[in-house]
């Protein structure tokens, strides 16, 4: 008889409580930051504070803390919501499957198969997004859409995850151009800024051959037999939900949709002329152009065509053009979760509008949709509250300071490997990337120089350790708001991609002896 899985919510509280009792017998202590000595600030005791009932207002700490993440859910779950009304999505899923089928009549294709050439060229694109500007909070918008793409292909919700979050993850432990990554750490190593580039691409490939086979062999397995996925009865959400829409609707074409066309031009042409060149940062390299006015000009021509198809496919082409401004938004103008999530409000607001609902309706449309995820919304802001205990009974720098203890007197080689396992421990702890390089850097850096290793090599460390743990960490608001949406249970996921944790790390380690032993370029 199998063990039935807590709650999500039952093993981030124990988190929680593990956490607090962590505190009655770690000794407390802080790195003070003005107070350096041989380039290192000084490590302090203090008294730790041991917490106790402390754990029922770190919950409500961690909702303060975690708030941004929280309310980029409910809104992204309410703007789809809408769109889900609208059938686009539908519209736009059955439209794809149609076009791949088609390409089965060609044999390559047919022998590579096409739903693996689908995954592999989705995996590479988000994997790039996660490698150039850190893709992360983002890619819970994705879910939404990715999930019932993969399940209506044959696979399951792991796969489409795994399509979006796994492929975003990977770029961002290759990080070749991440700017709140590798910018950082390098910037507190007083490294050049992307320095050793040639590494990190080679390191980002290996890294993707792996990740994206792990997810193959997968969908393979269940593409084969759907009952082996581990989230078969989890996915009958996702199952009823594309079987609710099956019918679809007659393709019409509302008065509405017409008057939303020609607000969206006339707004278009107002920030064409108030942003008429954008500037994409890219790492290191800036790439100017007209991009605001030359994609609304495509929005024109587009906006028209659809328009004259139906309501349903105008109502995606709005959607794939707001895909086409987070990117401009975020490389362009440094967006963050703030105006991404007033971007996809817009965009459910004008899609309920384009398919002549009411106000009232868009609004009933909206709650429901954040009633819907607002499961995965809360779980988030409990995640946090483990990170809130840890900080306030003073143990996070005394952990760090027992690690980087253990590292004397040990080879170069030994000396990055545990460097690596260091940055891999903390990340479970603390899962932001800048945060962790705020933090750790400082120390290593001027002690990777005590012991004649390469500061680049340091920061190779820091960047894996960085990156594969926050696949599983459950301190990762990011990672519990993609299962929430997903409907993914966290031990399910956690069982699920272990395997590729583990060959990840131990990959990154095998990555971080050319680092020592070759003479590398920037190294």
């Amino acid at each position: 008889m199998l063990k039935k899985i807590p709650h999500t919510y039952v093993i981030v509280f124990s988190l929680v409580v593990i956490a607090a009792i962590a505190t009655w017998f770690v000794p407390g202590g802080v790195y003070e930051a003005s107070d350096i000595e041989d380039g290192m600030p000084v490590f302090k005791h203090v008294d730790n504070q041991p917490q106790t009932w402390q754990v029922f207002g770190a919950l409500f700490k961690g909702f303060e803390r975690q708030a941004g993440i929280i309310v980029f859910i409910l809104m992204i779950g309410g703007a789809f919501w809408i769109i889900n009304d609208s059938k686009a999505i539908d519209v736009g899923i059955k439209s794809f499957l149609k076009f791949t089928n088609r390409l089965d009549k060609y044999r390559f294709i047919r022998w590579i198969g096409s739903g693996n050439l689908v995954i592999v060229l989705i995996m590479l694109m988000f994997s790039v997004f996660g490698a150039v500007f850190g893709m992360s909070e983002e890619t819970i918008a994705f879910i939404i859409i990715l999930v019932p793409l993969a399940v209506s292909m044959g696979y399951d919700s792991l796969t489409g995850v795994g399509m979006v979050f796994v492929a975003s993850g990977l770029g961002f432990a290759g990080a070749v151009l991440n700017p709140f990554t590798i910018g950082i750490a390098q910037g507190i190593a007083g490294l050049p800024l992307f320095s050793g580039i040639e590494f990190r691409m080679f390191s980002w490939l290996l890294i993707n051959i792996v990740g994206i086979s792990f997810v193959l062999w997968h969908a393979r397995r269940v593409k084969r037999n759907p009952a082996k996925s581990p989230v078969y009865n989890v996915d009958d959400y996702w199952r009823k939900f594309l079987h609710g829409k099956e019918e679809g609707e007659e393709a019409i074409t509302y008065k509405a949709s017409w008057i939303s066309y020609f607000v969206l031009l006339l707004t278009l042409a107002v920030f064409s002329f108030s942003y008429p060149e954008t500037t994409l940062d890219v790492g290191g390299r800036s790439i100017t152009w007209w991009f605001i006015p030359a994609i609304s000009a495509s929005f024109a021509i587009s906006g028209y065509l659809s328009l004259r198809n139906s309501s349903s496919v105008f109502v995606l082409n709005i959607l794939g053009y707001t895909i086409l401004f987070l990117i401009v938004g975020v490389m362009g103008y440094q967006w963050y979760i703030m105006e991404i999530a007033a971007l996809f409000f817009a965009m459910g607001i004008l899609a309920g509008a384009a398919m002549g609902k009411s106000p009232d309706t868009i609004t009933k449309l909206f709650l429901e949709g954040a009633v819907d995820i607002m499961s995965a919304a809360l779980v988030v802001g409990l995640a946090g509250g483990i990170i809130i205990i840890l900080e306030d009974g003073q143990i996070i720098h005394t952990i760090l300071h027992s690690m980087a203890g253990g590292m004397n007197n040990l080879g170069q080689i030994a000396t990055v490997e545990l460097m690596y396992l260091i940055q891999t421990a903390i990340n479970i702890v603390i899962p932001s990337g800048s945060a962790k390089a705020a933090l750790t850097m400082p120390i290593m850096a001027p002690f990777s120089d005590l012991v004649g290793l390469s500061r680049q090599a340091t920061v190779m460390a820091y960047q894996f350790g960085d990156g594969f743990t926050n696949l599983i960490t459950p301190t990762s608001g990011v990672l519990i708001g993609v299962l929430g949406v997903a409907k993914i249970p966290y031990a399910t996921w956690a069982k699920w991609i272990t395997p590729l944790i583990l060959m990840l790390m131990v990959l990154g380690a095998l990555l971080l002896i050319p680092t020592v032993t070759m003479d590398l370029n920037g190294f």
